[in-house]
């Protein structure tokens, strides 16, 4: 076993520093391109799998960097990196280090759309995934451009480098972000840049073309960075974080820290009228800007001209690090010349005087059409070359890094020549995110919400290492220690079903208990199991009143509860999911010639064709194949 997953307090007493020299002509098992949070869950889960990997990067200052908003999580998000983290990733645990603020979005719904979103030391965490990287085994990083990805005879052979380094390999994953190509707009003022002013790889799109990559270009962009000691606090309210919730990470021990709050605040008219008085110097709208943006994290400038009866919209005060007083002001991303910029901010009440730090600025670049990857995120036209992040069109670290770790392992699969894994829809949300780009494909930076899963209720966060822990332990990448944590949860969780089904008495204290919830004792008795399933009834607080059970830790508790309560509704979707589930065992080989099926619609022969789904499932949800075309499909493969 190769990974190296530790409890977090264990850490820092487990890696050793390493030195090394990568030399041109070298080989290595498999080549990642680019080190965010894609590249680093791909890497590690590569090199805790035994592959010599390389990472190749452009400058070491970028490794996990979060250029756009200082957090981890929110809707759907949160649920990611806790599957991250079931896997055997690494994202859940240098976010729960890093942690200024954590919060449970959602609280007043259900837990299917609850989910953890956690203010970031960005700072922080950028040096703490660094040291992870550097000090890992098998793994080597090279500060570098990746220009060329080298195919022979439609065989991936190697990867070149600018400095002129050729670095041979038998496995590729690209994880370029918003690198390739890539420009900032603030206002008139265009510049080749990556995000924060970081490098751009303006050698790779090139490559990718030649070898059969299908390019689009997308857009997505920041607000201003201000200097927090010039905010007049009192007029924004104050968001302080949640205790005794979960953290990202199965392994974390200690409870979260809540060290810094946020605050909620709205633009104003003023700054309505800024805006709209000056959409001519709006790049978004003055054409400068050409790539598509996200629908779901749209401007301050779309904001107002998309929702034109509003005169004013929220923003966020966030800290960005604990090394200094700067604040991210989420909500108000914008490419607006800088001089517009200081009109803006000084229009927001309690933000008359506030410093601009970091103006804020639009930036495009060059991604992939991700129907050009099987489910596996393997490229279908090269055996080897595999893409994660937003160079599959994707929005968001999360997404990024959830594509990382399956790429990283399936990589590691291909090259151990085992069956690659696809992650169902009612397996991960990760999977959801995979299924969607690689069937419907996507014509905007794609974020990923609770609303896009139909099995939302069995995809919780606090259940996702009983959906995935299994899987890692299987790929190599959950170790000795997380599985044995794993499994005594699960005896547990088992143990106290058990212990539920007891018969309570009508004892003075179960009846105060009840009546405290508005609830009465059944005439007919009742056991443990029968109460809780009551919505005003909760495990926790009933064994606090009664003392019940002793010995159970709280993720346990909230398990059962959530498995009881919810059993009637768990139990439907289950079989919903057992349905599906007979369509997607029911494989399709990868170089099956649809064109060739007569009775299928020339719609569907087409785009079955492009997209190749490798089961009667997947092809099921492509856009443009109809039930009917399903059914010829499956007459054909019988």
């Amino acid at each position: 076993m190769n990974s190296q997953n530790y409890d977090i307090t264990d850490y820092e007493k487990n890696i050793e520093n390493k030195e090394y020299t990568i030399n041109d002509g070298e080989s290595f098992d498999a080549v990642v391109v680019g080190a965010g949070h894609a590249g680093c869950e791909a890497c590690l889960a590569l090199a805790r799998t035994g592959q010599k990997t390389l990472i190749i990067n452009l400058v070491r200052d970028n490794i996990a960097f979060l250029p756009c908003n200082p957090s981890i999580g929110g809707t759907a998000k949160g649920h990611i990196v806790c599957e991250i983290d079931a896997l055997g990733g690494q994202m859940g645990i240098e976010a729960d280090k890093n942690t200024i603020q954590l919060r449970m979005l959602n609280m007043g719904k259900g837990p299917a759309v609850q989910s953890l979103r956690a203010q970031i030391d960005k700072t922080g965490y950028h040096r703490s995934m660094q040291k992870t990287l550097e000090n890992q085994e098998n793994l080597y990083i090279y500060d570098g451009e990746c220009t060329e990805i080298v195919v022979e005879n439609g065989e991936l052979k190697a990867v070149k480098t600018a400095d002129g380094k050729t670095f041979y390999t038998k496995a590729v994953v690209l994880t370029t972000g918003v690198y390739l190509n890539a420009r900032t707009i603030t206002g008139e003022i265009i510049k080749d840049s990556g995000p924060s002013g970081f490098p751009y790889a303006k050698g790779l799109t090139k490559s990718l073309i030649d070898i059969g990559f299908d390019v689009l270009r997308f857009k997505t962009g920041t607000p201003p960075r201000v200097d927090g000691n010039t905010i007049d606090y009192s007029k924004f309210t104050e968001q302080q974080g949640d205790t005794n919730i979960q953290t990202f990470s199965f392994l974390t021990k200690k409870a979260n820290k809540n060290i810094r709050s946020c605050w909620l605040g709205y633009t104003s008219p003023a700054t309505k009228d800024i805006i709209m008085n000056n959409l001519d110097k709006a790049p978004m709208y003055s054409g400068v800007i050409t790539g598509e943006g996200p629908r779901y994290c749209p401007s301050i400038e779309s904001k107002f001209v998309r929702f034109s009866d509003k005169d004013r919209h929220q923003i966020f005060l966030e800290p960005e690090t604990l090394d200094d007083n700067t604040i991210y002001i989420q909500g108000m991303s914008t490419s607006m010349p800088m001089d517009i910029q200081h009109q803006m901010v000084e229009s927001i009440e309690g933000m008359e005087k506030t410093k601009i730090l970091k103006y804020a600025y639009a930036i495009e670049y060059d991604c992939i059409d991700p129907l050009n990857l099987y489910a596996t995120l393997e490229f279908k036209k090269v055996k080897g070359i595999f893409c994660a992040g937003q160079i599959n069109g994707t929005s968001g670290y999360e997404e990024a890094a959830g594509q990382g770790i399956v790429a990283g392992i399936n990589a590691s699969l291909y090259l151990q020549g085992k069956e690659q894994i696809v992650l169902k829809r009612d397996e991960a949300y990760i999977g959801v995110l995979i299924d969607d780009l690689t069937t419907k494909g996507t014509n905007e930076p794609y974020r990923m919400m609770t609303s896009r899963a139909e099995f939302r209720l069995i995809l919780r966060q606090d259940n996702a290492d009983q959906r995935l822990t299994e899987i890692g332990r299987k790929v190599g990448l959950v170790d000795d220690k997380r599985y044995n944590k794993f499994k005594r949860k699960m005896r547990n969780i088992e143990k106290l079903k058990t212990e539920i089904k007891q018969n309570l008495k009508p004892t003075k204290e179960l009846k105060a208990f009840l009546e405290s919830v508005g609830e009465k004792f059944p005439e007919h008795g009742a056991t443990v199991e029968s109460l809780i399933k009551r919505p005003a009834v909760t495990l926790e607080a009933l064994n606090k009143a009664l003392k019940l059970f002793k010995g159970y830790s709280r993720e346990v508790v909230t398990a059962v509860e959530i498995d009881t309560k919810y059993s009637g509704y768990l139990a439907r979707q289950q079989e919903q999911a057992l349905q599906a589930k007979k369509l997607e065992e029911k494989k399709i080989p990868a170089d099956f010639d649809y064109l060739k099926l007569d009775g299928l619609r020339l719609e569907a022969r087409e785009k079955l064709n492009k997209i190749k789904p490798l089961s009667v499932g997947m092809a099921s949800r492509i856009s443009g194949v109809s039930p009917a075309d399903i059914t010829v499909l499956l007459m054909y493969l019988k």
